[in-house]
């Protein structure tokens, strides 16, 4: 199921935190975990460069900060809206953490065609279908009218890790 109307203004917000990722050069991926209530929880963006962790998704961080601040019934009520399908790892940990809904804004398929035509070396894990992960939550994606930025914002960064610029390459590049 694809992304509702309703959904954009936070998919929007997971956007402009993977354009913030993107500036502090990182790969560029926001989430938000949002309540039950419609009220934003928490939101992270993508750290692996500036905290020198590949583990540091912001799906991930937000599985970590729910785990700590939610109760079991408020995980899963909340929904975590994307900007990309979460990678094998971050589903996993959703799965594990008993997180609601996911809705994010490009597929996995989608990130793994940008990602061969702008010529990025693939990801050490398979990109795979978050429902093949973590079968439980309710999954909607992707948000069409949300692509032509997130591409941009990933070309942008396969073009800063092409740079000849020691200091603009994210590490492993």
């Amino acid at each position: 199921m694809s992304a509702g109307e309703g959904d954009m203004p936070h998919l929007e917000r997971a956007v402009e935190l993977a354009a913030e990722a993107l500036r502090a050069g990182d790969e560029p991926f926001g989430s938000l975990l949002v309540g039950a209530d419609g009220r934003v929880l928490a939101k992270d963006r993508n750290r692996v460069r500036t905290l020198g962790d590949r583990t540091r998704h912001p799906e991930f961080e937000l599985v970590r900060w729910a785990t700590a601040h939610l109760t079991e019934d408020e995980r899963a009520a909340a929904t975590v809206f994307t900007s990309g399908e979460h990678c094998p790892m971050c589903a996993a940990a959703h799965g594990w953490a008993g997180l609601g809904p996911v809705v994010y804004a490009h597929s996995a398929a989608q990130l793994t065609r940008w990602l061969a035509d702008l010529g990025v070396p693939p990801s050490p894990e398979r990109c795979t279908p978050i429902r093949d992960v973590v079968p439980g939550p309710e999954v909607r994606g992707p948000a069409p009218a949300l692509a032509g930025r997130l591409y941009d914002l990933h070309r942008a960064f396969a073009a800063a890790r092409r740079s000849p610029a020691a200091g603009d390459r994210p590490p492993g590049a």
